[in-house]
C-alpha cells in the first residue's frame, strides 16, 4: 500500500476495506510501522482524541469449566496450575470495585469460568452490581459465559452496562480451537445481550495459529455484530493446555493487528488485553496510538504489569484517563 493516511483518510469518509487494503495492513513493511500507526491514529484521534479508557478484571470464578476451548487454563482439557474456586461472594466483588475505583479504572469486569451462570450466580452478581453502582458510579461489565434472554434481562434491569462474549477466533478456525460449543452460539449470545438493552462487547484472541484472512475475517465479524468494544487479546500461552508453546507472534505484528481493528471498526472503543505485556513487550505505549482502551491490573490466570507501571505509561505518552466519574451511565 504505502499511503496510509490517504487510506485512513478514506475511512473517515466512509469507505470500508477492501479485502486486499486489509491484508496489506497485516503485511505492512516493518519500515513503514510508524506511517501504519499514524494513519490509526488518525481515526483513533477523530473519534477519541487522547483519551484512554482503563478497565479492570476480578476473576469471581476460576477453572472447573467443561469447555474445551484450547488456549484456555480454566478448561476442563487444561492441566494449568491454577487456583480453582467457586463463585465468590459479594463483599469479593465490591472489595474488587472499590480497587478499580482508586485506580481510575471506568469499567469494572466481573468475570466468571464456565459455560454459563447460573441463577445463584445471577443473584450474586446482580446483588454486587447494585451495590457497585450506588457507591461508586462505576460502569460495570459482566462476562458470565453463554446467556438466555431472561438471565440478561436480569443483569440489565441490574445496572450492568457491558457484557463480553468474545468471538476469539474466525468462524472458520473455530472449530480447531473448541468444539464444546459452536461459533453460533457465541454470536447468538452477543445478540442476546443486545436485544437486552446492553452494550456488547465482543473480541479476539491472535496467535492461535489462525492466518492473515482469519483475522480480517475476525474484525469483519465483529463489525457486523456491532459490538460497541473490542478486547484485542494476544495469545499468552500457559504450559498444560493444547497451545502450550505456541509463540508465533512479534509486538510488530501485534501493532499491525491493532491497526487493522481500528481501520475496520473506527469508531469502535479497540482494548488491548490479554497478552499485552508479554508480546508488545517494549513497544507497548505504541499500542495506544491505535487503541484506546487497556486492562490495569491481573488478567484470569496470568498477571499483568503494575498499575503505577502503566499509569506513567499513559503520563508519558500525553494521554488522557477516563476517569470513572466520568463514565457513570445516565
Amino acid at each position: 500500500m504505502g499511503n496510509w493516511k490517504e487510506l485512513a483518510l478514506n475511512v473517515l469518509d466512509g469507505q470500508e476495506l477492501t479485502d486486499e487494503e486489509a491484508i496489506s495492513i497485516l503485511e505492512c513493511p516493518d519500515e513503514e510501522l510508524l506511517e501504519l500507526l499514524q494513519g490509526a491514529y488518525t481515526i483513533r484521534r477523530h473519534h477519541y482524541g487522547n483519551k484512554v479508557k482503563l478497565n479492570m478484571i476480578i476473576n469471581t470464578k476460576s477453572g472447573l469449566c467443561p469447555e474445551n476451548c484450547g488456549y484456555c487454563a480454566q478448561s476442563t482439557l487444561s492441566t494449568a496450575p491454577i487456583q480453582k474456586y467457586r463463585m465468590v461472594d459479594k463483599e469479593t466483588i465490591l472489595k474488587g470495585a472499590e480497587q478499580a475505583y482508586a485506580l481510575n479504572a471506568g469499567t469494572y469486569c466481573i468475570v466468571a469460568s464456565g459455560r454459563g451462570p447460573s441463577d445463584k450466580e445471577i443473584d450474586t452478581v446482580t446483588s454486587a452490581v447494585l451495590e457497585i453502582k450506588d457507591k461508586y458510579g462505576l460502569k460495570v461489565c459482566a462476562c458470565l459465559g453463554i446467556l438466555n434472554p431472561s438471565q440478561a434481562s436480569r443483569l440489565k434491569e441490574a445496572g450492568v452496562d457491558r457484557y463480553n462474549h468474545n468471538l476469539n477466533t474466525s468462524e472458520n478456525h473455530h472449530e480447531a480451537i473448541t468444539t464444546s460449543h459452536t461459533y453460533q452460539d457465541r454470536v447468538n449470545t452477543v445478540e442476546v445481550v443486545k436485544n437486552s438493552g446492553i452494550s456488547p462487547c465482543s473480541g479476539v484472541i491472535v496467535g492461535m495459529k489462525e492466518t492473515a484472512q482469519d483475522v480480517v475475517d475476525m474484525a469483519r465479524s465483529l463489525k457486523i455484530l456491532d459490538a460497541d468494544s473490542i478486547p484485542v487479546n494476544f495469545l499468552h500461552a500457559i504450559d498444560g493446555t493444547p497451545l502450550e508453546g505456541v509463540s508465533e507472534l512479534s509486538p510488530r505484528y501485534c501493532l499491525k493487528v491493532l491497526c487493522l481493528m481500528r481501520f475496520i471498526n473506527p469508531s469502535k472503543e479497540i482494548r488491548i488485553s490479554g497478552g499485552r505485556e508479554v508480546n508488545l513487550r517494549s513497544l507497548q505505549p505504541l499500542g495506544l496510538y491505535p487503541a484506546n482502551s487497556i486492562f490495569v491490573g491481573d488478567y484470569l490466570t496470568t498477571a499483568g504489569q503494575e498499575s503505577t507501571a502503566d499509569h506513567k505509561m499513559l503520563a508519558d505518552l500525553g494521554f488522557e484517563i477516563e476517569f470513572a466519574k466520568e463514565e457513570i451511565t445516565t
